[in-house]
């Protein structure tokens, strides 16, 4: 598969059900990959960093990243113009952050930070869900399918099933067993368990069994005595034999046969800071913003750095067809575990930003990486990078799905880039 250049004018649509009066505005900075944002950054943020959200933040514990808040759409859902001769389409969604898109087969959803979208791509009927009409929290995180069901990972609202009805939520919050209300990342492993990444730790349902209390289980820094290392837990994934793999706060961590192993920065994940730190000009540092990204910075020995880094936070993660893991770092590039080691990837090794916001294994298991300055493709030990002069939305990639077809859907702030496939 080749990275397609740009040879047709991009055929702009605005996706209206979103719209409700925000800008149309493309921008090339870093923005937070969670981020609900009024307005481009022009710096980047922390990843667990949002707009406030009045009521609903008052409820929540202290510490936790603010609920988004965001006028609701006049348009719920309708249907769009679309060209489908162009090569690229641009979907904009106004002040918002594009975090998950899904495919289920001809039907894309997409999580942003003010809702989330379900679009037809057989007639281009599109219909908006958020706290108005079933989700408990305007904010997405997390798109996918738990159960045979969409399932979306909210910002403070937990986990929410579409029903059979295909309009009625099954919602999960603490009372239910979740952990946190705030989900990263949620998968179906192979053997029926379903896991859940939170703010505080990670649950595992055993035998997918969601509404029996009694098959719910947390892990947490204190109760695995620190195989997990940082009970923020923003990404899970099954590898080749069954282990869980994820990504905190503090580093990657494993579960594998009952028994816990983790890697941060000290063993090897991220690049250090003077390899990278004439590459990120981002100023604006999560420790100023919050008690509980200081206190990492501190137990790092960061506390005099005051630019956008910390190697031992995974913002991204993926397992690769062959077993590798690769981790995406907040500044220190993409690290990619063979079993034994890991190797680091930044800038000077041609990956396009240090901030590597998305991973995405496509249907072939090739890897793309999303970051704070481009797309990239790793193909036979290189990058290839895709920008905004190549078709993308902006430079800031946030989420992304290849479909059967060869149809790239990449999320940004704003919107999303569909890429059509060269005939």
């Amino acid at each position: 598969m080749q990275i397609e250049k740009r040879t047709a004018a991009v055929a702009l649509l605005v996706m209206v059900g979103l719209m409700a009066g925000g800008c149309n505005r493309s921008d090339d900075t870093a923005t937070s990959p969670a981020a609900t944002g009024t307005s481009p950054a022009a710096t980047a943020t922390s990843p667990a960093q949002t707009a406030p959200n009045t009521a609903a933040n008052a409820q929540l514990p202290t510490g936790h990243p603010q609920m988004p808040q965001a006028p609701r759409p006049e348009v719920m859902e309708g249907k769009l113009q679309v060209d489908q001769k162009q090569k690229f389409t641009h979907y904009r969604v106004g002040d918002r952050n594009v975090k998950a898109i899904f495919a289920d087969d001809k039907v894309m959803w997409i999580g942003t930070s003010g809702g989330v979208i379900r679009y037809d791509t057989r007639d281009d009927s599109f219909k908006v869900y958020d706290a108005g009409n079933g989700l408990l929290s305007n904010g997405a995180f997390f798109v996918g399918k738990i159960k045979g069901r969409i399932a979306v990972g909210t910002y403070g609202g937990g986990l929410s099933l579409l029903q059979d009805d295909g309009v009625h939520w099954k919602n999960y919050n603490i009372p239910d067993g979740v952990g946190d209300p705030f989900v990263y990342g949620v998968i179906e492993a192979k053997n029926g368990d379903i896991w859940i990444a939170t703010w505080s730790g990670v649950n595992r349902v055993r035998g997918g069994a969601l509404d029996d209390p009694s098959k719910w289980d947390l892990f947490t820094v204190e109760n695995t005595h620190g195989g997990l290392p940082n009970d923020w837990v923003y990404g899970v994934a099954e590898g080749k034999n069954g282990d869980i793999w994820l990504g905190t706060e503090g580093g990657m961590a494993r579960f594998a046969g009952g028994k816990w192993s983790n890697w941060n920065h000290a063993k090897g994940v991220g690049a250090p800071y003077e390899k990278v730190k004439s590459a990120i000009t981002f100023k604006n540092d999560p420790g100023r913003l919050s008690e509980h990204h200081a206190q990492q910075k501190k137990d790092m020995g960061l506390e005099g750095v005051d630019i956008a880094y910390n190697p031992n936070y995974i913002i991204s993660m993926v397992v690769a067809n062959d077993g590798q893991v690769w981790a995406g770092t907040w500044g220190g590039g993409l690290s990619r575990f063979d079993g034994k080691r890991w190797t680091t990837y930044t800038t000077q090794e041609g990956l396009p930003g240090n901030h590597v916001f998305m991973l995405h294994k496509d249907l072939d298991g090739q890897i793309w990486i999303g970051t704070n300055k481009g797309l990239a493709l790793w193909q036979n030990g290189k990058f290839k990078v895709m920008t905004r002069r190549d078709g993308l939305l902006a430079d800031n990639v946030f989420a992304m799905t290849t479909t059967p077809g060869g149809g790239k859907w990449i999320g940004s702030y704003g919107g999303v880039a569909l890429l059509r496939p060269a005939k």
